[in-house]
């Protein structure tokens, strides 16, 4: 018996739940998303506490940052290595407890007022150093050219750990930690988002026949904007109310915007699986833009910053890449049926709601909650259609 052959048995024993760590994570990822923010705005309305050492603020911004977008992170590196490299799928037991570590680190962070708090730090951050084990040795196997992302990788790891620290009251800034973890998601945005959005609309436009005004793949301008970019969000990290630091941050949105221009996004409306990933982008330079106004100009909040980048570019985005993902993974066509538009109407809604809300002439709760509750339709969705194609076998007529 071939070795293709073995691995194809083995494959078939396994439980489709266990056939690559996505399948549970996308799922979970998106449960999680829902919880939290369903115990956030509970908390926030005086509805309930929440038993955590971490303050209310503190953890839902943890949790929507580490617990989350770890999990996503995760989730979409482990379908995407085997693609890069050419090496097998991880599927079984270890599926099961790498999961299991990401299910033990949220519960813990969650319970750390009974639990100690040195527990869920070590579980949070053990798993992203598990993360960040296997993709080095199989990106590095391989010679792969990836391995920027490990470095990426090992930062956000570290960025947990120091918001974890500063939990503990360990750190002179106790938001240090999350600006850290904040702007490294952003650069990931940038960075893969400025790969995989020009290529699949050149792709999309190529297909039909649409060979004029293509778009302008990365060169020089785009390593420029990156580069700016990273000195901003370094600079926000570590000097969030300096004006310098806010210019560079407006600069940086300006030129993400005439960046987003060069890939021809509106030529691609009539593919919502295309169309989303430039609108998720676009949050971006909103995001960025109003960071940096919000320290100049105390007019602007910086709460309608903080969620035009997350409830925005970071929760549009990682939902336009996990349903693609599901869909390329799990053998189904790469088309969005109504469903999925709903999905991605839903979540831009949400966040666009969210960040007006301080300057809607409503009731700040109301909008909260209404924000609240199209942002999460379009999770509970998603668990609906995509956790049910994750986790279910396709059957093949």
């Amino acid at each position: 018996m071939t070795g293709a052959a073995t691995e194809r048995d083995r494959s078939a024993e396994t439980p489709i739940w266990l056939q690559g760590s996505f399948r549970l994570l996308f799922t979970g990822a998106a449960l999680w998303a829902l919880v939290v923010v369903a115990l956030w705005v509970g908390a926030l309305d005086g509805a309930w506490s929440l038993p955590t050492v971490m303050e209310p603020l503190a953890w839902h911004q943890h949790e929507m940052l580490f617990g989350y977008l770890g999990a996503v992170i995760a989730g979409f590196l482990s379908a995407a290595i085997p693609n890069w490299t050419g090496r097998p799928v991880v599927t079984g037991w270890p599926v099961a407890a790498f999961v299991g570590l990401w299910v033990a680190a949220r519960l813990a962070v969650l319970f750390s007022a009974y639990v100690p708090p040195l527990v869920g730090a070590v579980l949070d951050v053990g798993f992203l150093l598990a993360l960040f084990s296997y993709a080095a040795r199989q990106i590095c196997a391989a010679r792969n050219r990836n391995k920027p992302i490990l470095i990426v990788l090992l930062l956000f790891a570290a960025a947990c750990g120091l918001d974890h620290a500063a939990a503990m009251g360990l750190t002179a800034d106790p938001a240090i930690g999350m600006r850290a973890g904040f702007a490294l998601i952003l650069m990931l945005i940038a960075i893969i988002g400025g790969r995989i959005i020009p290529a699949f609309t050149r792709n999309w436009l190529v297909r039909r026949g649409l060979t004029d005004g293509l778009p302008i793949m990365a060169n020089r301008f785009d390593h420029a904007v990156l580069a700016i970019t990273a000195i901003a969000l370094a600079g926000w990290v570590f000097s969030p109310a300096a004006h310098l630091v806010a210019w560079l941050l407006l600069g940086a949105g300006a030129l993400h915007a005439a960046r987003l221009t060069r890939w021809a996004g509106l030529r691609a409306v009539a593919d919502p699986l295309v169309f989303v990933l430039h609108v998720a982008y676009a949050w971006l330079p909103a995001g960025l833009l109003l960071l940096g106004a919000a320290t100049l100009w105390p007019i602007v909040p910086v709460s309608s910053a903080m969620h035009a980048l997350g409830a925005g570019a970071m929760a549009a985005m990682t939902l336009a890449v996990m349903t693609r993902a599901t869909r390329g993974h799990t053998s189904r066509p790469l088309e969005a049926d109504g469903a999925t538009v709903a999905i991605y109407v839903l979540v831009n809604l949400g966040a666009l709601l969210r960040v007006a809300a301080p300057l809607l002439p409503f009731d700040y709760m109301l909008s909260i909650r209404l924000a609240g509750g199209l942002w999460g339709g379009a999770f509970l969705l998603f668990l609906f259609i995509y956790g049910r194609m994750a986790l279910e076998r396709l059957v093949k007529s």
